[in-house]
């Protein structure tokens, strides 16, 4: 899930309750399967699978299931499914933009959930490119707040490398660059001692529509709904809700 706001971050660091946890290490076995598979099973040589197999470590999956993971995506394991990645556009409530990205084997099952999901909490769907303009491909990278871990020291280890920003999250700082950048940023993190939470190449909104209550609410919903989809990979949105109309709503 990905608005600009640090609600985004906050529902991103909730401990995930059994049912979700299932969800999440599908989504993750996924990626690392459809990483093994475009770049090869060696690590060393494969950034994607590098930064997959370290995000689904942090979501404390066993390593049987990554390394069986890992060969299904390459061939040297039975069982691996033909998953292509499949964009979808639409709107939201109040606006809002909303970029949906499956990894599915199957585009007519995919297509009829989403359209089921987004039709049903207020959303309708767009043609393709109608809102992807609206959103640019960077690399972000998540890094937990810690006595030993500023702002300032970030800058310090990334700016050399290619970040473009550094942004205070709350709970996290959040580390923009570009997309073509993304590696070299997290290996300039590596070499300064600092730990990262995830690295992802992502799609950041180029302007935001701000959200009361009401238009929140209705927002959250939706994508939530989106995000229980067994194809949905990622959701990403152009909503910006203030620290105030969060406070009203919890």
């Amino acid at each position: 899930m990905s608005g600009h706001s640090k609600w985004a971050t906050t529902k991103h660091k909730k401990a995930i309750i059994d049912s979700r946890r299932a969800k999440n290490f599908a989504k993750l076995i996924k990626a690392i399967e459809v990483a093994s598979r475009n770049g090869g099973p060696d690590v060393d040589g494969n950034p994607t699978l590098f930064d997959a197999i370290a995000k689904a470590k942090k979501n404390s999956m066993p390593a049987d299931n990554i390394e069986r993971a890992v060969k299904r995506g390459a061939g040297l394991e039975s069982g691996g499914s033909d998953w292509q990645t499949i964009m979808y556009e639409g709107y939201g409530p109040n606006g809002v933009a909303i970029m949906i990205e499956c990894l599915s084997d199957n585009r007519n099952r995919a297509a009829s959930e989403v359209r089921v999901a987004v039709t049903r909490n207020g959303g309708s769907m767009a043609d393709p490119g109608s809102v992807s303009y609206l959103f640019n491909r960077k690399g972000v990278i998540i890094i937990a707040k810690a006595d030993s871990v500023t702002e300032e020291r970030i800058l310090e280890a990334v700016l050399e490398a290619g970040a473009e920003e550094v942004n205070d999250l709350g709970e996290s700082f959040e580390v923009v660059c570009e997309a073509s950048d993304l590696v070299a940023v997290r290996t300039a993190l590596q070499n300064s001692g600092l730990d990262y939470e995830s690295a992802d190449s992502s799609f950041l909104p180029s302007m935001s529509i701000p959200l009361d209550a009401e238009g929140a609410t209705k927002v959250f919903e939706l994508i939530d709904a989106i995000e229980e989809l067994d194809d949905v990979q990622n959701v990403y949105s152009n909503f910006d809700v203030s620290d105030e109309v969060m406070a009203s709503l919890s």
